[in-house]
């Protein structure tokens, strides 16, 4: 017969009071799942930087969301594949790893996750519909507020992906077994330029937001009064080009429905008068 454990297994979500992290916890309690979050504040304590800190934290647990905050950096790489290889070492069954699309470098984390000797899946999102309304380092809400969108991303577009479905297909992956060795691409149904985002944002509030395009130089220096590294500028101007955007259908695969559109993403946010000025 099998144990408690093995039909309710207690499920650790590394950045659970971010974004999705957040979500994917609510998701799981109200199904009535065990979960432990995994971040420097929770008890007991997670940190990348400290191995020490890892074997508490995976105590009991069976499966684990996997989500660093700088994904595409060398050390975040070196950090998961040595933390996905201790969970299977501490028995751990299911890794689940948000992604990101496009880099060789990001694949290449992927591979670490997908050696390491457990079940996994793989979540690629791209830019999330909650970059504008939820807090961030670089203050996209608050330039929403504001009334102005001022990023150095030209005419680019980009289909914007809700954190709330990337919540529900990570859930998927953590308790059914169909998405075991399954690589989803998620994004919206849609392809939208920062000045079409601008007029959904300005219907859904009633005011005027409008898209003010700037040049890296430009954006360089607003990241510098925010009293960030530069290099945070080119990073994220680099990262939404257009290049490598497109419409995917991996909601759909997953779900077997049609992800949030931005408009109605922009609705729901815009009445809990989170970008009221």
């Amino acid at each position: 017969m099998p144990t408690p454990e093995q039909t309710n297994p207690t499920v650790l979500v590394i950045g659970g009071t971010g974004t999705t992290g957040s979500r994917v916890v609510a998701r799981l309690e109200s199904q009535g799942r065990p979960v432990r979050i995994g971040s420097r504040s929770a008890q007991p304590p997670f940190v990348w930087e400290d191995p020490e800190t890892w074997t508490a934290v995976l105590d009991g647990v069976d499966r684990v969301y996997i989500i660093h905050p700088v994904l595409g950096t060398p050390e975040a790489g070196e950090q998961i594949e040595a933390f996905a290889r201790a969970a299977v070492a501490r028995g751990i069954r299911r890794l689940v790893m948000l992604s990101g699309r496009g880099s060789s470098e990001v694949q290449a984390v992927e591979e670490g996750v997908k050696s390491a000797g457990a079940e996994w899946t793989i979540v690629r999102p791209g830019w999330f519909n909650q970059n504008f309304s939820e807090a961030s380092i670089l203050g996209f809400a608050e330039l929403v507020k504001a009334g102005e969108i001022a990023l150095p991303f030209g005419d680019a577009a980009e289909a914007f992906v809700d954190a709330d479905d990337i919540a529900a297909v990570v859930v998927a992956a953590l308790t059914d077994d169909r998405h075991v060795g399954k690589t989803y691409e998620l994004s919206g149904p849609a392809m939208l330029s920062f000045a079409e985002v601008a007029a959904e944002l300005s219907a859904a509030t009633g005011r005027e937001i409008v898209y003010t395009p700037l040049t890296i130089e430009q954006y360089r220096e607003v990241v510098r009064k925010r009293g960030l590294p530069v290099e945070y500028a080119d990073m994220f101007a680099g990262g939404l080009d257009g290049s490598d955007s497109h419409v995917v259908n991996g909601v759909e695969e997953a779900l077997g429905r049609k992800p949030k559109d931005f408009s109605e993403y922009a609705r729901e946010t815009a009445a809990t008068g989170v970008w009221d000025a």
